[in-house]
């Protein structure tokens, strides 16, 4: 069988012990396990390893970083997750520690980063938010790793600072920010992205890998897939389709199905 394009889930990691819902390592560990295991059994490509449950976050930015518990806890799964399963990792420190997302990646041999805000600068429900491109990538090279950077363009919970035309600035997102790719979303966590943006950034960047970072599921499959280079979902496969919830098995392989029929349909 042809091998699918990256379906990377999500590992969303219950309140780290700096965060203010924290309430033990423990119940931390067992929840990803958990997640991480369903996943795998249902058939994704990857997993993606992020502090969803620290909100709300740091900015993560170079002044204001997220905390070593953070980087360590990712690290600490990641490692154990890529292991277990022998799956490629994703690392995201939300908000928008990239440089901290490379060091857990040299460290646990993570194949990707996402980085929220990569280039331009945007206003968010942690301040405004400024591109830090050129640390980032400084850092990889003093890292010495390949580990490939996708950035997010027009990142949920976000507005652009200043008003941009989409085909320019993702443009310039491609050619100039670094990134290996780029992710779109929609407006919040867990809604798909809009048909007529895809599009738009597609014509825009031609054959620069597009990933869908949200919204993703067997509903919209045969619309979305054939539109992009892959996907990281997370609310989709949660039971309820409730972020909140513990991944179910079920709902993993019912959207692997429903990707694995939208690719035979595009290939006839």
């Amino acid at each position: 069988m042809r091998a699918m394009k990256p379906l990377l889930g999500v590992v969303h990691l219950r309140a780290l012990p700096s965060a203010a819902r924290h309430v033990s390592m423990d119940e931390v560990l067992s929840w990803a396990f958990a997640d991480a295991a369903a996943l795998a059994r249902g058939g994704v490509t990857g997993i993606c390893v992020e502090n969803f449950g620290d909100a709300p976050f740091c900015k993560g930015t170079k002044d204001d970083p997220v905390k070593p518990d953070v980087v360590a806890a990712i690290a600490v799964v990641a490692r154990e997750v890529a292991e277990r399963h022998g799956l490629p990792v994703m690392v995201n420190c939300l908000r928008n520690d990239g440089v901290a997302a490379l060091g857990i990646a040299a460290v646990v041999g993570a194949k990707w980063v996402r980085v929220n805000v990569l280039a331009s600068a945007y206003v968010t429900d942690q301040g405004l938010i400024e591109g830090e491109a050129a640390r980032l990538f400084a850092y990889r090279r003093q890292l010495g790793v390949r580990t490939e950077v996708m950035a997010d363009f027009l990142v949920k919970h976000a507005t652009p600072l200043a008003p941009f035309e989409q085909d320019a600035a993702a443009r310039d997102l491609a050619e100039r920010s670094g990134a290996s790719g780029v992710i779109l979303s929609g407006s919040r966590t867990g809604e798909p992205v809009d048909v007529t943006l895809l599009d738009t950034v597609r014509k825009a960047v031609g054959a620069f890998p597009i990933w869908l970072g949200s919204g993703l599921s067997a509903a919209n499959a045969a619309d979305l897939w054939p539109r992009c280079d892959g996907a990281i979902v997370g609310t989709a496969l949660k039971r309820g389709g409730d972020v909140t919830q513990r991944v179910d098995p079920s709902r993993v392989k019912k959207l692997v199905a429903a990707l694995r029929a939208a690719e035979r349909r595009r290939a006839r």
